[in-house]
């Protein structure tokens, strides 16, 4: 996923200092042509300051580390190509921005870099890296249902948002899921629209876009396919999750061999055990629903939102909240309580002193 650091690195130190030495880094183009979006035509580094560090690679490019000069807080910069293809996966970024299971957007440039027109994303810096790492730190150790359970929903919001606005992302995978940061809490949010397109039930997708391992079978053919592909790559994400490998892989070491078309095509694959043995029928039962070789019984971003394997999150959430609400009302109880009559059976004698029977009797119940 991510390219050898430290010689990126230094390319990127490189053109930085050249350009210093020149002015001439990135000049912003005469015409950023006729585009819905918000492009700023100035230079990008009278707002912003290039930091060096590479924070990943991307299918449409790589994503450095940024600083805005105003305010010093960190984002991540994206360069494009300045193509038709780059203004729709920025558009269609944009449109989705706002959503807070999607990666933000902060400003977007149209200049000059090294003599070629592109585009400039500046986004929210993602700290906590990508799903696909955390699960490659597991090893052999699956998420429990629990922690599976948390991070589908959080991706299920993100696609059911981009839905409802017509939008099939078309690469749902680990590696374009990330953390804002690397506490236990972080929210997980999706980016890179490089695959994107706007959907309609009069508009079909017909292009084979697809990351292997998460490819729906409809994409593999000539056919035309909509938006359910999404659903089939949330199916592998979260058997993915559960076990800790692929439903569909070679057997030969390729990306994409024969028979593992085949077997997607089919949707030929197992729960075997022992990895699967402790799974609940209800969430296996899910992922076969998602895995369906027919686009059409597929389900939906709404049923899966609504499935009780989902849904019983929001259970769990309140229960958790209750319980705590009812430790601390229990705890308080219990406080006043040995304030209130330990003291009077040590020393009876005080009964008759209506001020310590004020602090001992009242003080505790009065919060502070």
């Amino acid at each position: 996923m991510l390219d050898n650091t430290e010689n990126t690195n230094d390319s990127v130190h490189s053109n930085e200092q050249q350009e210093s030495q020149h002015q001439i880094s990135i000049v912003p183009p005469e015409s950023a042509g006729k585009s819905t979006l918000k492009i700023k035509k100035k230079v990008i580094t009278e707002e912003y300051k290039l930091a060096g560090q590479v924070l990943g690679v991307g299918i449409n490019g790589k994503v450095w580390e940024i600083f805005q000069k105003k305010s010093g807080k960190n984002y991540a910069l994206k360069m494009l190509r300045d193509t038709p293809k780059a203004r729709r996966e920025v558009e269609l970024h944009c449109r989705a921005s706002s959503f807070p299971c999607i990666v933000g957007i902060e400003d977007v440039f149209a200049n000059y870099y090294q003599g070629k027109k592109c585009l400039l994303l500046i986004m929210e810096c993602m700290e906590g890296g990508e799903l696909f790492h955390h699960i490659k730190e597991r090893g052999d150790q699956a998420f429990t249902e629990r922690e599976a359970l948390e991070i589908m929903r959080n991706i299920g919001e993100a696609v059911e948002f981009l839905h409802g606005i017509n939008i099939a992302h078309r690469d749902l995978k680990p590696e374009n899921l990330l953390y804002t940061s690397k506490h236990p809490d972080a929210q997980l949010k999706l980016t890179d629209f490089g695959f994107a397109k706007e959907t309609t039930s009069n508009n079909c997708l017909t292009t084979p876009c697809y990351t292997p391992y998460y490819v729906a079978p409809e994409v593999l053919g000539p056919e035309k396919y909509d938006k359910s592909c999404d659903m089939w790559s949330l199916g592998v994400i979260m058997y993915i999750l559960l076990c800790g490998y692929p439903p569909f892989y070679s057997n030969h070491g390729l990306l994409l061999s024969p028979g593992m078309k085949k077997r997607i095509r089919n949707g030929q694959y197992e729960f075997p055990n022992p990895e699967w043995s402790q799974v609940s029928e209800e969430a296996k039962q899910l992922i076969c629903q998602l895995l369906k070789t027919n686009p059409t019984e597929r389900m939906t971003i709404t049923q899966f939102m609504n499935h009780s394997w989902i849904s019983v999150i929001g259970k769990h959430i309140l229960h958790r909240q209750r319980t705590t609400q009812e430790l601390q009302i229990l705890t308080m109880d219990f406080l006043n309580i040995i304030f209130i009559f330990v003291p009077i059976f040590l020393f009876p004698f005080l009964y008759h002193n209506d001020i310590v029977m004020f602090f001992f009797l009242v003080r505790p119940l009065v919060k502070v």
